[in-house]
């Protein structure tokens, strides 16, 4: 069976002044202060959720 690539999400900003729709983005990533990270698969609904929070976090393929 193929390995699926996985990514690293690196939250970089705070959600403290952002859209609702941003934070709970942000939460449904597993993510939720400054510095933390999660490694997840790389499929489309990841992508679609990094892509609404693009300015919040840093995006990492893991080896």
């Amino acid at each position: 069976m193929a390995e699926s690539k996985k990514i690293k999400i690196t939250q970089t900003k705070s959600i403290i002044k952002q859209l609702e729709n941003a934070k709970r983005t942000i939460k449904a990533l597993g993510l939720g202060r400054p510095n933390y990270w999660v490694v997840k698969n790389d499929t489309l609904q990841v992508r679609g959720m990094i892509n609404t929070v693009r300015h919040l976090v840093k995006v990492e393929e893991v080896k």
